[in-house]
């Protein structure tokens, strides 16, 4: 697959959905961090988990393309750790 490849990242911190158009080259790696940048949420990338049909992505080295995304796949981006509710 070449080209660009729309796709739709939930983040659940900002509770927003972020439309992206990236290269099928781009790693999911950069993925989260462009979702994470794009709804403003600004601590580490490496705390957040990649999730695309309910799987984590955990080879973020990975392109899009080689992870099987498919155009306006939906993805969502969850803290790595859960958080006490209070």
């Amino acid at each position: 697959m070449s080209g660009v490849l729309p796709v739709r990242v939930m983040v659940q911190d900002a509770w927003d959905e972020v439309l992206l158009e990236l290269p099928s080259a781009t790693s999911l790696r950069e993925l989260k961090r462009q979702a994470l940048k794009a709804t403003r949420v600004t601590r580490d990338p490496d705390g957040y988990v990649l999730k695309f049909r309910g799987a984590e992505l955990f080879d973020e080295s990975r392109s899009l393309a080689d992870s099987g995304l498919v155009p306006n796949g939906a993805l969502i981006v969850l803290p790595r750790r859960r958080r006490p509710v209070r």
